[in-house]
């Protein structure tokens, strides 16, 4: 995998790297990369294939919906290692359990995307107009996509891990969302995370707060 620099991501990252709401924040980054293996990339991708292959000779699932279902198909199981090995490079001192993380990887469409994004990022999207008037904040990244991965070609997932084994997770997150934008024949991804954050807890504030509420309770009685 290569991280790939295009100036289009860049004008976007810029602006989604703080917006500031007072007491919380919307940030946001997009990155993307090449799906050609390095030689780490190669010894990691066999890895990840031999577990996924004992994982399905372990399974007993019979549902149409199961990861076993799902991984039975070659192309799936290289798509997964795709994102997989991309998560690995957003985050490479983090451990990303395979089968963990296949259960979470869940194939969206762009109405999908859409309607989530509208919704939270709809504060977003009014600074977005003010500081650059013209097109909204969706359209802009729908663009900025289209010429970096062809959208129209695109396979969407989102990854969706429980709180304590969530990489993205930062102190005083009240939500995020994780999407990847992955196109078959460029073998390319765009990987965009977007969440918002209380600057009260993550500035601390809330935690000297209880611990002053603390004292209080303290104060009247012997120690």
């Amino acid at each position: 995998m290569k991280f790939l620099e295009y100036t289009p991501l860049d004008r976007l990252n810029d602006f989604l790297s703080r917006v500031n709401f007072g007491e919380r924040t919307i940030k946001g980054c997009l990155e993307a990369y090449s799906c050609k293996h390095t030689g780490t990339d190669k010894k990691l991708s066999l890895s990840l294939e031999h577990e996924i292959l004992d994982y399905l000779g372990k399974s007993s699932d019979t549902d149409s919906s199961s990861p076993a279902e799902y991984l039975l198909s070659r192309s799936s199981r290289k798509t997964l290692i795709y994102l997989v090995l991309t998560l690995y490079h957003m985050y490479p001192d983090y451990d990303f359990s395979l089968v963990k993380a296949h259960q979470f990887f869940t194939e969206e469409s762009w109405d999908s995307f859409k309607q989530i994004f509208e919704t939270y990022m709809l504060e977003a999207s009014r600074e977005w107009i003010e500081a650059n008037g013209g097109n909204s904040l969706l359209e802009a990244l729908y663009k900025a996509l289209d010429e970096v991965v062809r959208l129209s070609e695109c396979e969407i997932y989102s990854y969706n891990p429980d709180c304590d084994v969530d990489p993205f997770l930062e102190k005083g997150s009240i939500w995020s969302f994780n999407f990847f934008f992955y196109n078959r024949k460029l073998k390319r991804v765009v990987s965009f995370r977007f969440c918002c954050i209380s600057n009260l807890m993550a500035d601390g504030f809330l935690d000297d707060l209880c611990y002053e509420d603390d004292g209080e309770i303290f104060d009247g009685m012997d120690m």
